[in-house]
């Protein structure tokens, strides 16, 4: 596979720049400073350039009609996304650790980052000491990619291939990987094939063949990914994260909007043979169409489980509106399923779809292939005033629902700030201007009119503007009054992971899931080794009591959790 975006340097400092613009006839290449430099059409609409330059140097692409337009993949950006895009030689960083080859899945332990929120690459990498010193395994960056304005949550991009010129560039991004490395930790990335922000992407006015806008999504016409030429573009941004900035990892945002799973396979294949056997690469996925198929070995590691968090945000909360509705009846008959077989829903018909039927048999799949959390930015950030569970549950229960997301074999997610009991809210946040900015602005508030706490345009009105400076920086974690403790249980809990449950994970399933009252399930694996894993968890009013049973209790919370292990 030859690389068919972006340039690529031919020779020396002899650099060819590509463009698919089938809605065009003469494209021209313009580098800053010099003449613009016709672009020869070559197979089919692909247009190529041949020109001198050296790393840093400005370029753009010159359209038909004079629109200058960045190159969709684009390195890095100068000048934001509609401004010129740079050429980046991927070979010139010095890479300290340089024999990293990756942990294995089953030790992963992953911590969600915004890196806007904390203070750009720099600010990640001046976090990653403690993180690692935490216990955590796995840092996952929320999406990087170049999006409008200098602050986003990231699934507003346009120029997947740049790092955001507000939080650093490539050199940066590089270096944050390097030390994260040395200190043990994997890096994942973020990333987003199913659709382009609202502002700066070009692609349309040269490209009109890249998207299907016969098929709607909820971002608009859906990413043509049958095209080979499309397929291609997704597929060397995903080769550029793992082999030239060495992540170890890619999570896949809301595959079920992209819609061709024949895509999806040959992706994450051709990821797999590029990244040979000599490294662990780890792909995730979140898919509401919980498709166990697209888990079996060779192809997706694993998916993040929606399921596992809705119905322990039941438990915890009481709340049933919106998608929460799904759960609300038998909560903790659906909790022991989910420990049990991973997905909730496999075939069932779900009120929040519509009536339409979502998922398949799932317990056939490793307890490795179901990434578990309490909260993440969409569970988080999607609230109308972005709460934390700190804020929305009492603390014997946050507790006993933190150590069993730690222990039980499912691999555990937590989002920053949930290790220091953090209160500060994290927001959904942009920076768009004029008429964009008021469109976002009015359709997060329609979107809530659905809760019933938001059903007046007077309580709509106080939900934060998502382009408001403050909401942006209002969402940057803080500790909680109570943080010694929190990062005291976090740290207890991952110790105890990482001797107990990560030694016997390969190869675990599950023996038996029960429920013992209306918040109350108990549940148990049979471990790699042949031990036996056995959890009981009460979120109920008035706790029972959890029940008796054999082997060594390895940690106990109160009246609301235990785990044991009979070891063979």
């Amino acid at each position: 596979m030859t690389n068919r975006w972006g340039p690529i340097r031919v020779a020396g400092e002899r650099w060819r720049f590509a463009l698919w613009a089938p809605g065009q006839e003469a494209p021209k290449l313009e580098l800053e400073g010099a003449k613009p430099i016709a672009m020869t059409r070559q197979e089919g609409s692909c247009f190529h350039a041949d020109a001198t330059a050296q790393p840093g140097r400005r370029y753009r692409f010159l359209l038909d009609d004079g629109l200058a337009v960045p190159d969709p993949a684009s390195r890095a950006q100068s000048g934001g996304v509609h401004g010129w895009s740079v050429i980046v030689d991927p070979d010139a960083f010095d890479w300290k650790a340089a024999e990293w080859r990756g942990r294995p899945w089953e030790e992963t332990i992953v911590q969600e980052l915004h890196v806007g929120v904390l203070g750009g690459f720099e600010g990640v990498a001046e976090e990653l000491e403690r993180i690692a010193d935490l216990g955590v395994t796995a840092i996952e960056l929320m999406p990087v990619g170049a999006f409008s304005g200098t602050r986003n949550w990231g699934y507003d991009g346009v120029l997947p291939f740049a790092p955001a010129e507000s939080y650093g560039t490539p050199e940066d991004l590089r270096a944050l990987i390097d030390k994260a490395h040395s200190l043990g930790l994997m890096v994942f990335v973020d990333v987003v094939y199913n659709h382009f922000g609202p502002d700066g992407n070009y692609i349309g006015a040269y490209a009109p063949a890249f998207f299907h806008p016969e098929v709607d999504t909820p971002w608009g016409g859906a990413v043509a990914v049958d095209e080979p030429l499309v397929a291609a573009y997704f597929r060397e941004n995903a080769l550029m994260w793992v082999e030239d900035y060495r992540v170890d990892g890619l999570r896949f945002d809301a595959v079920h909007a992209i819609g061709n799973p024949a895509f999806l396979d040959q992706l994450a294949r051709d990821i797999r043979q590029r990244a040979g056997p000599d490294r662990r690469v780890h792909l995730v996925l979140e898919n509401e169409q919980n498709d166990a198929h697209r888990l079996q070995p060779g192809l997706y590691d694993a998916q993040w489980n929606d399921d596992f968090h809705n119905v322990l945000h039941v438990l915890l909360t009481n709340e049933t509106d919106a998608y929460y509705s799904d759960f609300a009846d038998r909560p903790a008959e659906r909790l022991a399923r989910c420990l049990a077989e991973g997905f909730i829903y496999q075939g069932e018909p779900s009120t929040n779809h519509q009536g339409k039927t979502r998922g398949s048999p799932s317990g056939h799949l490793p307890t490795s292939a179901f990434v578990s959390f309490l909260q993440n930015h969409d569970q988080i950030g999607n609230r109308a005033f972005g709460e934390r569970l700190t804020l929305l549950t009492d603390k014997e229960r946050l507790r006993a629902a933190t150590a069993l997301l730690m222990l039980a074999p499912q691999i555990p997610l937590i989002f920053m700030g949930d290790e220091t009991g953090s209160h500060t809210p994290f927001l959904f946040f942009t920076d768009f201007h004029d008429e964009l900015a008021d469109a976002v602005r009015e359709g997060r508030r329609r979107e809530f009119a659905k809760f019933a706490a938001f059903q007046d345009e007077a309580s709509r009105e106080q939900i934060p503007d998502p382009n408001a400076e403050t909401t942006f920086t209002s969402s940057r974690p803080q500790p909680g009054p109570d943080a010694a403790e929190w990062e005291a249980l976090y740290r207890t809990l991952i110790d105890l992971r990482m001797r107990l449950v990560v030694p016997r994970l390969k190869g675990a399933t599950s023996l038996d899931a029960q429920v013992l009252g209306d918040k109350a399930v108990s549940a148990s694996w049979h471990m790699a080794d042949g031990a036996r894993l056995g959890i009981a968890i009460d979120l109920g009013d008035a706790p029972g009591g959890l029940p008796d049973g054999p082997g060594e209790i390895v940690f106990r919370e109160g009246e609301r959790f235990i785990a044991r292990l009979v070891t063979a």
